[in-house]
């Protein structure tokens, strides 16, 4: 049992984390914007989450101006792919068993 749960991550154990991860996976660069829309998120509750998973080198940010307006844009990273992938592989493996 514990090596089916060993790759069950703690940074993913929260809905809008998957969901950003998710979403990141599925569309590439994702304003803040649609990220908060799509997940039904407030725009703290989304911002706290981000800040994590960049902290924790899951996802990485940019900022740019779009017609004269701040757009911060959001894109998972390699390590984040994995170590999300990693995680789905354990859920897997533990709904199979």
């Amino acid at each position: 049992m514990k090596d089916i749960i060993a790759n069950l991550s703690k940074t993913f154990d929260n809905r809008i984390r998957v969901g950003i991860m998710s979403v990141l996976i599925r569309d590439g660069w994702v304003d803040f914007t649609t990220l908060r829309d799509a997940l039904r998120a407030t725009d703290g509750n989304l911002s706290s989450h981000l800040s994590a998973l960049e902290k924790e080198s899951m996802i990485k940010m940019k900022k740019q101006f779009v017609k004269n307006r701040p757009r911060t844009s959001y894109k998972i990273t390699r390590n984040g792919l994995r170590k999300f992938t990693l995680h789905l592989e354990a859920f897997e493996k533990l709904i199979k068993n």
